[in-house]
């Protein structure tokens, strides 16, 4: 045998025990849970005082900016305790 005809059966030989080490790996197990297939991220619950501002937003027509601003007051005030913030305009 000759040098080139014992690389070529050495690299069959590794391809072949290669092959067999992959071939034998686990599948990776399923998951159980089929919320977590639909959904990456489940929505966060909002609390009482996010939607009433939302609604309070939404009564005034404010969209974009004018209504993230209004939101951030608004959520800052209810947490303070105090009521919901008069229309500035």
């Amino acid at each position: 045998m000759n040098l080139a005809s014992r690389l070529a059966a050495v690299a069959l030989v590794s391809l072949f025990a290669t092959g067999t080490a992959f071939a034998q790996t686990a599948a990776p197990a399923a998951k159980t849970d089929p919320a977590a297939t639909t959904d990456k991220k489940a929505p966060k619950e909002r609390s009482a005082e996010s939607l009433d501002c939302s609604k309070q937003a939404d009564a005034k027509g404010l969209k974009g900016k004018d209504r993230k601003k209004f939101r951030r007051e608004c959520m800052k005030e209810a947490k303070a305790g105090t009521a919901a913030p008069a229309d500035k305009k």
